[in-house]
């Protein structure tokens, strides 16, 4: 039987780089699309086995080589996201439009599954426009493609995501740290490689389910995770709740930068929890677990921020 083709958007993020791997080693071959090939090309092949894995430039959603490169593939995935707005780039371009189209040219073409990557805690941010963006996104696939399966990820760590190695960043530079409504907001942090693995098992038919929320096996708030982030990085910094009119003039003015550390629009969206909504079901709850434990994993990282890097004492004394 000739083995399933797999079209990846958003091929050289966090997430499509760790999903390549999976699953050209258990031998998928990968058309991964990409906006510069020149740039992240070399990236994407240090990923694969030879033979698996084919990379593609779309620098902007042109409709007649998506509709050939879905002419080539059984399942597609869109990994495509962005936390800010810039230029062009706009949330309901991306998030919206995008999947619209997808999902239009997907049911077209008659493929296998769309698996489109959502957020999760979504439904109730209407003031944010990251999340309704998101959430036309969802409703306009589920209406166009009944195939399509939307999976709505808690925050996604590793080292290579732009949160923990972000903070972690600001924890070693700045004296105190500001906390949005008190720190609060309750996440369900998830490991990229258990995201990766859940994918992979719906890629391989191990569930039914058409809407999965997917989280780690924890529930941390957005204090305790600040607190988690310095205990391993050795530091200590005054936590200090901003208040919302201050917290959104800063934001304003970190929005003038290229890449703003935070937005007004994403405090917006930290007014709320990022867990499970109980309007669908969970990874766990399907038997697709993860194990990956918060402080366990960035502990893994964290020497880079640490005074003395590698050689860090508390590094040092464990080996």
């Amino acid at each position: 039987m000739k083995p399933k083709e797999i079209l990846v958007f958003g091929a050289s993020g966090q997430i499509g780089r760790h999903l390549i791997r999976k699953l050209t080693k258990n031998n998928y071959k990968v058309i991964a699309v990409t906006r510069n090939i020149h740039q992240k090309g070399y990236i994407l092949k240090t990923q694969a086995n030879p033979g698996y894995l084919e990379i593609v430039e779309l620098t902007y959603f042109n409709l007649e080589k998506i509709k050939s490169l879905l002419d080539e593939c059984s399942i597609c995935i869109n990994l495509i996201g962005i936390l800010f707005e810039k230029r062009k780039n706009l949330f309901k371009n991306i998030h919206t439009d995008f999947p619209d189209l997808l999902s239009k040219l997907s049911a077209e073409k008659n493929i296998e599954k769309l698996i489109h990557l959502s957020s999760l805690g979504i439904e109730k941010s209407l003031d944010s426009n990251y999340a309704i963006s998101k959430l036309e996104g969802e409703n306009k696939i589920r209406n166009n493609f009944k195939r399509a399966v939307v999976l709505k990820p808690s925050i996604v760590y590793s080292v290579d995501d732009n949160f923990t190695t972000n903070f972690m960043t600001l924890l070693n530079r700045l004296p105190f740290m500001p906390l949005y409504y008190d720190g609060k907001t309750k996440f369900a942090p998830l490991h990229v490689t258990d995201l990766a693995q859940i994918i992979f098992d719906v890629v391989e038919e191990k569930t039914n389910e058409h809407t999965i929320e997917c989280i780690g096996p924890e529930i941390i708030s957005f204090k305790n995770i600040i607190l988690k982030l310095l205990k391993t990085i050795d530091k200590k910094r005054l936590l200090i709740p901003l208040p919302l009119k201050v917290g959104k003039m800063i934001a304003r003015l970190f929005e003038i930068m290229p890449n703003p550390l935070i937005t007004v629009d994403q405090i917006n969206l930290l007014k709320y929890d990022n867990i499970p909504s109980g309007k669908y079901k969970t990874n766990f709850d399907i038997g697709l677990k993860a194990n990956k434990i918060f402080d366990e994993e960035i502990e893994k990282y964290s020497y880079n921020w640490r005074t003395g890097g590698q050689f860090s004492r508390d590094k040092f004394q464990k080996n």
